[in-house]
């Protein structure tokens, strides 16, 4: 299996190579930077198959000498022996980093993000949770050296939160917080509860990577243009020229007809601006749609069963039961110090790539 990498990552490599020295490319500019970034993205996984293929060589070599038919004296088999064991760790070695290096980054990675927290099952204790979840993602934030901005918000009675949205931009904003989209529950001794039960609540967390401006690019061989002659009320002549204008979007069916204007250019400038603007809301419809969806899958029903996270006050404990992973350290996770789930999700990530993928 890693053969057949290495032998795609090498033919891959040269094929590109052999695009950077061709004139064609070299003055199609547009065309020239895409084969120069993947000629970039690629070099640290060539660079480890060179390291292989000579860790290949060496063990080859060695294996050919120790069964050859010369003679070979004892010292020199012991060490044509270490040989074969540390080419064959090596190879080992390199065929896991191949592996890691050809994985594909998540292209959203780079992006800010848009954080919505909202109380769940709970009450007012929900709501102080989402409090306490904003807080623990500014401060970490904080320590990331991102900018938090809060866009909107719904104070509860008691100073929590029923919803409450932020913004964090900075570098790699969405690849730092993107694990952490779910159902987090609590479970602690609400301040309103004067039998000292432990109450169990949640809120729910989504992180959403901000939406690219939506840009409508307006291909003209898409648009069927058809001119009429302008008719006013009643099928009276406005005038005795085709100046009307009807343009259809054939990828979409949209129609728009313009006749307000004297002249037929002027109708469709007019009715261009009105087939863009339709196009552009078409577009951002299908961007939230896509957003609302996206948020729906990460939170669920917001369900005190459905959970990523349990925050357990009277053990002081956090457990990540994505990860596995349970910390001791309540009060700092509160503070903002999350990077162990973060890490923990992010290596356990990459382990399902590799299994699913290379």
């Amino acid at each position: 299996m890693i053969e057949k990498l290495v032998t795609e990552i090498e033919e891959k490599y040269q094929q590109l190579n052999d695009e950077l020295s061709d004139p064609a490319t070299v003055n199609d500019r547009r065309h020239f930077a895409e084969v120069a970034k993947a000629h970039a993205d690629l070099q640290p996984a060539n660079n480890l198959v060179g390291e292989y293929r000579e860790a290949q060589r060496s063990l080859a070599e060695a294996e050919e000498i120790l069964s050859g038919d010369g003679g070979v004296d004892q010292d020199m088999r012991e060490f044509l022996k270490e040989e074969i064991r540390v080419s064959k760790e090596k190879m080992e070695l390199l065929a896991g980093q191949i592996r890691e290096a050809m994985i594909e980054p998540d292209p959203n990675d780079a992006k800010d993000v848009i954080i919505e927290i909202r109380s769940g099952a709970g009450g007012d204790e929900a709501a102080l949770f989402a409090a306490d979840l904003l807080r623990m993602y500014q401060r970490h934030a904080e320590r990331r050296q991102l900018k938090t901005e809060i866009l909107s918000s719904s104070p509860s009675e008691m100073g929590g939160f029923k919803e409450v949205i932020m913004e964090v931009s900075g570098k790699g904003a969405y690849s730092i917080f993107k694990y952490e989209s779910g159902v987090h529950r609590v479970q602690r001794i609400p301040v309103t509860e004067s039998g000292g039960r432990i109450h169990t609540s949640t809120a729910t967390v989504a992180v959403l990577p901000e939406a690219e401006e939506v840009e409508v690019d307006l291909d003209p061989a898409d648009v069927r243009v058809d001119i009429f002659r302008s008719s006013g009320p009643g099928g009276q002549s406005v005038n005795t020229t085709d100046s009307a204008v009807r343009l259809t979007h054939e990828p979409t069916g949209l129609v728009v007809s313009m006749q307000d204007e004297k002249s037929q250019l002027q109708n469709k400038i007019a009715a261009m601006k009105v087939l863009k603007a339709r196009l552009y809301e078409m577009k951002l419809a299908a961007q939230q749609k896509e957003m609302a969806d996206a948020r729906k899958s990460m939170v669920g029903s917001g369900d005190r069963s459905q959970k990523i996270r349990t925050y357990n006050f009277p053990q002081g404990r956090v457990t990540d039961h994505r990860a596995g992973l349970t910390l001791h350290k309540l009060e700092a996770v509160l503070q903002g110090d999350i990077d162990d789930f973060t890490e923990a999700l992010a290596a356990q990530d990459r382990a399902e790539q590799l299994k699913a993928g290379v």
